[in-house]
C-alpha cells in the first residue's frame, strides 16, 4: 500500500500523468486522477489526499476546509485566482504553482498575436479566400517602427517578450508596473509610466497582469476611451482583466484598431460570443503555455512541488509564504 496519496483534481490531459508518476511514485505516493467540476465534488474526490495537482477546479473555502490531511496543493500553471489563498494558510496548507515553465511559449503567442493584428493576417486570408486582391489602402495596414509599445504588466513573460521585440524598431516602450520600481524598469531599457499614461500613448499594449481583485475589468469602458483609435490590445495573461462588453464595443466602433486574445472571460468561448463576429479580432484557446516541451515541464513540476513537501522539505515555488508561520 502506498505511503502517501496524491489526487488530480481535474483531469485537463486525457489520463496522460506519466511525467508525475515518474516523479511521485518513487517516493511511495500514488497519483489518483479524478475530474471533479464543482467545489462539492473536488471536496469529496480530494478529502483524504496526503497532496493534490490542482488544474482548473474550484478551490474555494468550503472546499479547502473539507481537506482532511492535505499538505499541499500544487497548481498546474502560473495564475492561482481558482484557488483561495488565504483559506489555504489558514489551514496550514502550502500552495504552490509553475511560476517559469511557459515564459518563452506565452512569449511567442503575444508576439504572434501582435503581429497578426499588426499585419491583419487571419483578415487578409479570409479576405483573399473571399476573392478579394490589391486590398491596400482600402484596409490598412501600419508598420511597427518608431511606434510605441506598453505592458501592462511586466514579469517573466513580458521580459521575454521584451526580449523578441527588440528588433521591431519601436520609439518607446513604456511599462506599467506598480510592483517594480523605476530602476528596475529603466535596467530592461523601457520606461515606468502611470495608468493613463500608459494608455495614451501606445500604439500596441500587451496584458501581462495576474487576475485578482484590482485587476478584474481594469481595461474597460474608461481605459478604451484613453487609447488611440489605432491602438491594438494583446492579451495572453486572464481573459476577465479585459470587460469583453467594452472591447467589443471598442472595437465596433473604432475607439481601438484590433486586438489578439488568447484568453476569454468564460472558457471555451461562447458559441453566441460577440467576438467571434469581429474581423478585427484575433481569437486563440488558451493556448498560449503549450509547447511540447512546456507540457512536460510543467507536469515535472508540478509533480516536484508535491515531492518534496511530502518527504519533509518545501517546494521551489510556495505563493502562500505565510503559511510557513502555520506549521
Amino acid at each position: 500500500m502506498a505511503e502517501f496519496l496524491v489526487v488530480v483534481s481535474d483531469d485537463r490531459y486525457g489520463g496522460r500523468y506519466d511525467e508525475e508518476r515518474a516523479v511521485l511514485e518513487p517516493c511511495g505516493a500514488e497519483v489518483v486522477v479524478t475530474n471533479g467540476a464543482t467545489p462539492a465534488e473536488v471536496a469529496k474526490n480530494c478529502a483524504d489526499a496526503d497532496g493534490i495537482m490542482a488544474n482548473l477546479a474550484p478551490f474555494p473555502r468550503e472546499t479547502i476546509e473539507r481537506l482532511k490531511k492535505c499538505k499541499i496543493i500544487s497548481r498546474y500553471g502560473v495564475g492561482y485566482d481558482n484557488v483561495d489563498v488565504k483559506a489555504c494558510t489558514e489551514k496550514g496548507i502550502i500552495l504552490a504553482n509553475v511560476p517559469d515553465y511557459c515564459a518563452e511559449d506565452v512569449s511567442d503567442q503575444a508576439l504572434a498575436l501582435l503581429m497578426g493584428c499588426v499585419r491583419k493576417i487571419a483578415r487578409r486570408d479570409a479576405q483573399v479566400r473571399a476573392g478579394m486582391w490589391n486590398i491596400g489602402r482600402s484596409d490598412p495596414i501600419y508598420r511597427t517602427c518608431g511606434k510605441v509599445f506598453t505592458f501592462l504588466g511586466f514579469g517573466l513573460i513580458g521580459r521575454a517578450l521584451l526580449r523578441k521585440i527588440r528588433g521591431l524598431n519601436f520609439s518607446r516602450i513604456l511599462v506599467y508596473d506598480p510592483y517594480l520600481s523605476e530602476d528596475t524598469i529603466k535596467g530592461y531599457g523601457c520606461e515606468k509610466t502611470e495608468w493613463e499614461e500608459a494608455l495614451a500613448l501606445a500604439d500596441y499594449i500587451s496584458v501581462h497582469m495576474p487576475l485578482n481583485k484590482e485587476t478584474t475589468g481594469i481595461v474597460g469602458y474608461d481605459a478604451f476611451k484613453l487609447m488611440k483609435p489605432n491602438a491594438m490590445i494583446i492579451n495572453t495573461s486572464r481573459g476577465p482583466i479585459i470587460d469583453e462588453d467594452a472591447l467589443v464595443d471598442a472595437l465596433k466602433t473604432g475607439k481601438i484598431n484590433s486586438a489578439g486574445l488568447d484568453v476569454h472571460k468564460i472558457e471555451p468561448l461562447p458559441m453566441d460570443s460577440k467576438l467571434r463576429e469581429l474581423p478585427n479580432c484575433i481569437l486563440s484557446d488558451h493556448v498560449s503555455w503549450y509547447s511540447e516541451e512546456s507540457f512536460v515541464e510543467l507536469k515535472t513540476k508540478v509533480a516536484q512541488n508535491i515531492r518534496d513537501v511530502l518527504t519533509g522539505g518545501l517546494p521551489k515555488y510556495v505563493v502562500n509564504k505565510d503559511v510557513l508561520n502555520f506549521r
